[in-house]
C-alpha cells in the first residue's frame, strides 16, 4: 500500500530532526570528554547544544514573520551554527581518530589539547568558509556542440545558479553577481533554478538587479526545487516584472540554436525529459541547450540529441563531508563538465548558499561557457 506524501514528509522531518539532535548530542559527548566536564558546566552545556539546534527551526518559522534586521540576524546565526556545528563534528571525529591511533600506539596525548586543536580548526575552517561563500569564482570552460550555428560560433553564455535569495542573500548580492555576469559581454544567460530559497518577502526588490544584465539575445530562466517550496506563481510574478523570460516547459530557437526550458516538477508530479522535449517540438538533429535544475535523467537527454544540459541544484555538496552525499546521490555528474560523444553536462556549483552561509571544500561560481562547433562528420 502506498504511503501519503504527508506521511513521508512527517516520516523526513522526524529522521532529520533526529540527526540534528543526535549530532550535536556527538559534539556534547566529545567536549565533556576531551575537557572532563562535570557538575554545572556539564549541564550548561548540555542546555546550549539542545537549543542551538531548535534556534534553528524556531528561527526559520518566526524570520518569515519578523521581516526585520533582527528576525534576520536570529536566522542568519542559527542557521550558520549548523555549518560550524558540522565542521566542529568532522573535527571532533578527526580528533577521536587521532586518540584511537595513539593509544594503539601506547601514546596517551593530553585530551584538552587535542579537543582544543579540534575546536581550533573548526573554527577556523569555518570562518574560511564564511569569507568563501561571498566570493563567487568566475570560471570559463570550453563547449563543443555539434553543428552549433554561425551566429554561435565563438560566442559566449553564462549560467547562474542556486543563487538562494532571500533571508540570508539580497538584492545586493544579486548585483554583484549581474555585474560580474556583464563583465563577460554573455550573448546570452540562463538561470537553472533555486533563485529563490523559498522564503517569502519583498521579491520584487530582491530580483530588481536582474534588470541590470546586459544580453543580446536575453535572460531566460527555469524553477528549482526551492521554487516549488515558495510557490511558482510568486516567483513567476516577481520575475515578470523584470527583462527575464521564463520558459515554463517551453521550447524557442534562436539563429538555429534551440533552446528548451523544462520546469523542476511539483510535489507529487514526474517528468520524462525527453518526452518534454519532443512535445515542445524538439529536434534531435538540430543544436539544443537544455535547461533542467537537476543533473538528472542522463540518459534520457542523451536518446533525445540534446546537445549540452545546464543544471546545479547540488551545491557540490556546499559544506564538507557533503560532497561524498551528493556523489552518493547523482554519481559523477553531481559536478562539472561531462561530455559523453555528441552529449555534453554540465552541473554548476551554484553562486550561492542554502541554510549555512558558508562554504568548505568548493568554491561559489558564475559559469562562462565559451562555445565552438564540431563540424559534422
Amino acid at each position: 500500500m502506498a504511503r501519503s506524501p504527508v506521511l513521508l514528509i512527517s516520516l523526513f522531518i522526524a529522521a532529520a530532526v533526529s540527526i540534528l539532535f543526535l549530532s550535536h548530542y556527538f559534539i556534547y559527548f566529545s567536549i565533556v570528554r576531551f575537557f572532563a566536564l562535570a557538575g554545572r558546566r556539564k549541564l550548561v552545556l548540555g542546555l546550549i547544544l539542545f537549543l542551538l539546534p531548535a534556534s534553528f527551526i524556531a528561527s526559520s518559522i518566526l524570520a518569515r514573520r519578523m521581516d526585520n534586521p533582527v528576525g534576520k540576524a536570529i536566522h542568519f546565526g542559527s542557521a550558520l551554527w549548523l555549518g560550524v556545528g558540522l565542521t566542529l563534528m568532522v573535527a571532533f571525529a578527526l580528533a577521536w581518530a587521532v586518540l584511537g591511533a595513539a593509544r594503539v600506539a601506547a601514546l596517551r596525548p593530553p585530551l584538552a589539547a587535542l579537543g582544543a586543536a579540534a575546536i581550533t580548526l573548526a573554527v577556523l575552517y569555518s570562518a574560511y568558509g564564511v569569507w568563501n561563500a561571498r566570493r563567487p569564482r568566475v570560471h570559463h570552460l570550453t563547449v563543443k556542440i555539434k553543428n552549433l550555428p554561425p551566429a554561435w560560433q565563438g560566442k559566449t553564455i553564462v549560467q547562474i545558479s542556486d543563487v538562494h535569495l532571500g533571508l540570508i542573500l539580497g538584492a545586493s548580492f544579486l548585483q554583484s553577481l549581474v555585474e560580474e555576469s556583464n563583465a563577460q559581454k554573455p550573448e546570452a544567460v540562463f538561470i537553472t533554478g533555486d533563485l529563490f530559497d523559498g522564503a517569502d518577502g519583498r521579491l520584487d526588490q530582491l530580483v530588481a538587479p536582474l534588470d541590470g544584465l546586459v544580453a543580446p539575445r536575453g535572460v531566460y530562466f527555469i524553477t528549482g526545487n526551492h521554487e516549488t517550496y515558495l510557490g511558482v506563481e510568486r516567483a513567476f510574478a516577481a520575475l515578470a516584472k523584470t527583462k527575464v523570460k521564463i520558459l515554463n516547459d517551453e521550447m524557442l530557437t534562436l539563429d538555429g540554436l534551440e533552446i528548451i526550458g523544462i520546469a523542476y516538477p511539483q510535489r507529487g508530479e514526474s517528468k520524462d525529459l525527453a518526452e518534454v522535449a519532443a512535445k515542445l517540438g524538439h529536434n534531435p538533429k538540430r543544436p539544443s541547450i537544455l535547461l533542467y535544475h537537476s543533473p538528472a535523467q542522463i540518459e534520457r537527454a542523451k536518446a533525445a540529441g540534446i546537445s549540452l544540459q545546464l543544471a546545479g541544484h547540488t551545491h557540490y555538496g556546499q559544506i564538507f563531508p557533503f560532497q561524498f552525499v551528493t556523489w552518493r546521490v547523482f554519481g559523477k555528474y553531481y559536478r562539472g563538465l561531462h561530455t559523453e560523444g555528441d552529449y555534453t553536462l554540465y552541473t554548476s556549483s551554484g553562486a550561492g548558499t542554502w541554510g549555512p552561509a558558508m562554504r568548505t571544500g568548493n568554491r561559489p561560481e558564475i559559469t562562462v561557457l565559451h562555445l565552438e562547433s564540431i563540424p559534422s562528420q
